[in-house]
């Protein structure tokens, strides 16, 4: 289920949107599959010049937490896929190196047959339909200015002051640090308006990238600006509370960090690419260079219920979202996971990837710094805690893609709480690697020594987790 909306806003999307809206899908029938490949054959790549298909940043990063470049670095084999381009009417729309997978699109499904037979097919499976109708995007104005009563004066953090000092997060910016040096990925739907809000257009933004297949095939641009900017706000409000630099209004936890804006959700359905999506833009992430990730997504079901996944995926390495997940931090990157919103339904658990190994996954906090009753709960099929921690989430201070501010409930606006403090941490201790990160931050949380599975580690302390990480350092300095 796409974690992007709660309660009311899913009642006021419901409600707003009317039928004229929609139009119908043009080009006919469209279908994408998921090929797995059996090996990486043929390739010019090997793991002495990853250079090559890896920036400086990426091979650095790895370098300095004593990471070995691994096969699953190597890029799918270009011989294959320049056998399956040869494959008449389809034609390949996206790879992941990962986990070795190509898309390919199609509108003649007999050519499938042929495609199985191929020797380096190891499986197919359908991950995408084309939906009968779509939503075109519809530009929204903008507020060049905040309320006045928007303002909270003498208060530098503003409407964010609860849910950053909750944290201690107050204590790190307090001492400069405040994310510098520190590039952070935003893996979401849509990022409505931030070109045009203030307080995010101060924002160090390195690029802007959509691995959505367009619907229909489009330019990646609209007006000269990114698609990315005309979609949902969901990713609007969670950079907000990353980047938001708007003092005595809204302040994010991690200001001066360096951001590349991603898009894996698709707004006109719900379907398995989503997940590829997810991972190719993860493998980008990596290739540029991110330290962190932070995703605000979440999915257990789909259009076609036959796809739905069971509780007992949960286990880190079932769904393709979550093998991918799992690989981030022996890449070197800390990724931030919403638990999902669905402590309230069926359901109850955490979605994927929440569930993958070696990340933070965050649950929501109301004010009152309980456990909100939508915040998905754990854990994981293999018996691990999860959530790993909590924020405030319920509700969080955030900004719209209208430029207003708002206060929404949310796992996803807990999150990017968490990832931002994350950055200044690592940016105080840039010795240590990104499990080194994780555990000291799940060990200064105050559930550490009795986690549970509504609650996790506990609410994080971020000073403590620094002066912690700061003695440690000395130590280790000592003993060598």
């Amino acid at each position: 289920m796409k974690q992007l909306f709660l309660l009311l806003s899913l009642l006021l999307m419901a409600t707003s949107a009317s039928a004229s809206t929609w139009k119908k899908y043009p080009g006919g029938k469209q279908y994408i599959y998921r090929l797995t490949l059996t090996d990486k054959k043929g390739s010019p790549y090997d793991l002495q010049r990853p250079q090559r298909w890896l920036s400086h940043k990426s091979v650095e990063r790895r370098r300095r937490q004593g990471l070995e470049i691994d096969s699953t670095d190597l890029p799918v084999s270009p011989s294959y896929l320049r056998i399956l381009r040869t494959v008449k009417n389809t034609q390949v729309v996206g790879s992941s190196r990962w986990l070795n997978t190509v898309l390919l699109c199609t509108q003649d499904t007999t050519q499938l047959t042929t495609i199985r037979e191929m020797e380096f097919i190891r499986q197919a499976e359908l991950v995408w339909t084309s939906p009968d109708s779509i939503e075109p995007y519809i530009k929204w104005n903008c507020h060049e200015q905040f309320n006045v009563w928007d303002s909270v004066r003498g208060e530098r953090y503003g409407n964010a002051k609860e849910q950053i000092e909750s944290l201690q997060g107050h204590r790190l910016h307090n001492i400069n640090l405040r994310g510098r040096g520190m590039t952070i990925a935003v893996i979401d739907g849509g990022f409505r308006n931030v070109h045009m809000i203030p307080a995010l257009r101060q924002a160090h933004i390195a690029g802007v990238r959509d691995f959505v297949m367009p619907i229909p095939r489009q330019s990646d641009e609209v007006n000269g600006f990114p698609r990315l900017y005309f979609k949902t706000d969901h990713g609007t409000k969670v950079f907000s509370a990353l980047a938001a630099n708007a003092p005595q209004v809204l302040m994010g936890t991690a200001t001066e960090a360096t951001y590349w804006l991603l898009g894996s959700e698709d707004q006109h359905s719900e379907q398995l690419i989503e997940e590829d999506y997810w991972v190719m833009a993860a493998e980008f992430a990596d290739s540029v260079g991110v330290d962190i990730i932070n995703s605000s997504l979440g999915y257990n079901e789909f259009d076609n219920p036959s796809q739905n996944h069971r509780l007992r995926d949960l286990d880190g390495n079932s769904t393709v979202i979550s093998r991918a997940a799992s690989l981030l931090a022996r890449k070197g990157i800390i990724l931030v996971n919403s638990a999902g919103n669905n402590g309230m339904g069926p359901w109850k658990k955490i979605c994927v990837p929440a569930d993958a190994h070696n990340i933070l996954t965050v649950g929501a906090l109301t004010s009152q710094m309980r456990n909100a009753p939508f915040s998905s709960v754990g854990p994981t099929q293999d018996g691990r805690v999860k959530p790993d921690v909590m924020a405030m989430g319920s509700p969080a201070a955030l900004i719209t893609g209208r430029g207003t501010i708002i206060r929404d409930m949310g796992t996803s606006f807990a999150t990017p709480v968490v990832c931002g403090l994350t950055a200044c941490l690592w940016q105080a201790l840039p010795n240590k690697t990104a499990m080194d990160i994780i555990q000291l931050i799940r060990q200064t949380s105050d559930n550490y020594t009795s986690p549970d599975n509504i609650y996790g580690y506990g609410k994080p302390n971020f000073w403590r987790a620094y002066m912690i990480g700061k003695i440690e350092n000395r130590t280790d300095k000592i003993e060598n």
